[in-house]
C-alpha cells in the first residue's frame, strides 16, 4: 500500500509540475491586446482579450472592427503560438472566424480568416492600463457646437455629409457618415442631449473609440448594447430611455479607462473599467487622445447643447 501511495504522490507532483510549466508559459498571452487589421487598403482597429478560466484554459473575447465584443470559450497557446475560432456575429454565412498569431516581444502578428472569406494580417500590442494618479483639475467648458456651422467637425469619409445644424441642432436627417470632432481630447466630462424618432439608433463615441449606445429602448431590459451602454461591455443598472421624439440627455465622465454615465438625471454607470475598445473605433491607439464622434449611418438623430469639459492636470 506505501508504494501504491508513492506512486500516487509522484504522479500528482509530475502532474502538477507539467500545470505549472503549462501556466508559466500561457501568461505570457494573459492580458488585453490592442489590434490593428490590414483590410486591404485600409487599417481598422480590432481588440482582444485572453483570461485564464480555472487551473489551465484559456478563454476570451474579441472585438473585430464591427459589431460587439464576442465570447471566445477557448484560446489556445503553445510554443508562442495562439489561435480559437469563433462563429459569425452579423455575417450572413456559417463560416467560423479564425485567429492565428504568433507572440514575440511582447507583440502579437498574424493572420484572420474571417468569416467573409477574406483573409487579413494584423499586428497587436498589449492595451495600456491608463490609470491615473491624484484628483482631476478641470479646465473651461467647451461648445463642441458652435452657431449654426459644421465648424470643429469633419465627416468619416468622402461621401455626402448629410449633417448640418439648424438653429443650434446638430441633425442628421437620414443615414449617412458619421461626424468627428477635429480637435482630440483624453480625459473630460462631456454634457449632450439628443433626440431620435422611432426605431432609430445613434452613438456617441468617447476618445472615439468607446460607443455610448443612443437607440429608441424604452421598456426594454438594460443590455450593454442598448440605450446607456458601453457597446458590449457595460450594462447599464437600469432603463431610463425616454419615448422617441424626445430631448434626452448623458453627463459622461471619462477618467483613463473609468467611465460615469448619467442619463436623463440618474446614474446608471458608475466609475466602471471598459476594457477595451468597441465595434466602430476609429482606431485602436488606447493610449492617445482622441475625438468625440457621433454615429450617423443607423438612422436620424440629432444632437445639442454639446458641451465637453477637459482635465488640464491632476494634483
Amino acid at each position: 500500500m506505501k508504494k501504491i501511495g508513492i506512486a500516487f504522490l509522484l504522479l500528482a507532483t509530475i502532474s502538477s509540475s507539467k500545470i505549472f510549466a503549462q501556466n508559466n508559459d500561457q501568461k505570457a498571452a494573459i492580458g488585453r491586446w490592442d489590434l490593428t487589421v490590414k483590410m486591404g487598403d485600409r487599417e481598422r482597429p480590432s481588440w482582444l482579450e485572453v483570461k485564464l478560466s480555472g487551473i489551465k484554459t484559456l478563454v476570451g473575447y474579441f472585438v473585430a472592427d464591427g459589431g460587439s465584443a464576442r465570447p471566445v470559450s477557448h484560446i489556445i497557446y503553445k510554443d508562442g503560438k495562439i489561435s480559437f475560432t469563433i462563429p459569425p456575429q452579423w455575417e450572413r454565412v456559417d463560416k467560423y472566424m479564425e485567429f492565428e498569431g504568433t507572440l514575440e516581444n511582447d507583440k502579437l502578428s498574424g493572420v484572420i480568416k474571417a468569416s467573409n472569406g477574406n483573409t487579413y494580417t494584423f499586428t497587436g500590442e498589449r492595451a495600456p492600463l491608463l490609470k491615473r494618479e491624484g484628483t482631476p483639475v478641470w479646465g473651461k467648458s467647451i461648445n463642441l457646437i458652435q452657431g449654426n456651422t459644421l465648424t470643429g467637425w469633419k465627416a468619416s469619409s468622402t461621401a455626402t455629409n448629410q449633417w448640418q445644424v439648424i438653429d443650434g441642432v446638430l441633425t442628421s436627417p437620414k443615414s449617412g457618415v458619421n461626424l468627428i470632432t477635429e480637435e482630440q481630447f483624453e480625459d473630460f466630462k462631456l454634457h449632450v442631449e439628443f433626440r431620435y424618432p422611432a426605431g432609430s439608433n445613434s452613438g456617441v463615441y468617447l476618445r472615439g473609440r468607446y460607443e455610448v449606445q443612443v437607440e429608441d429602448n424604452k421598456g426594454l431590459e438594460p443590455s450593454s448594447t442598448y440605450f446607456g451602454g458601453i457597446y458590449g461591455f457595460l450594462t447599464p443598472n437600469e432603463m431610463v430611455a425616454k419615448s422617441p421624439g424626445e430631448w434626452q440627455s448623458y453627463d459622461i465622465t471619462l477618467i483613463g479607462r473609468r467611465v460615469t454615465v448619467v442619463a436623463n438625471g440618474k446614474t446608471i454607470i458608475n466609475d466602471q473599467i471598459i476594457p477595451g475598445i468597441t465595434g466602430g473605433a476609429i482606431d485602436s491607439n488606447e493610449g492617445n487622445p482622441g475625438p468625440i464622434y457621433l454615429q450617423g449611418d443607423h438612422g436620424p438623430i440629432e444632437y445639442r447643447n454639446m458641451k465637453l469639459t477637459p482635465v488640464v492636470s491632476y494634483k
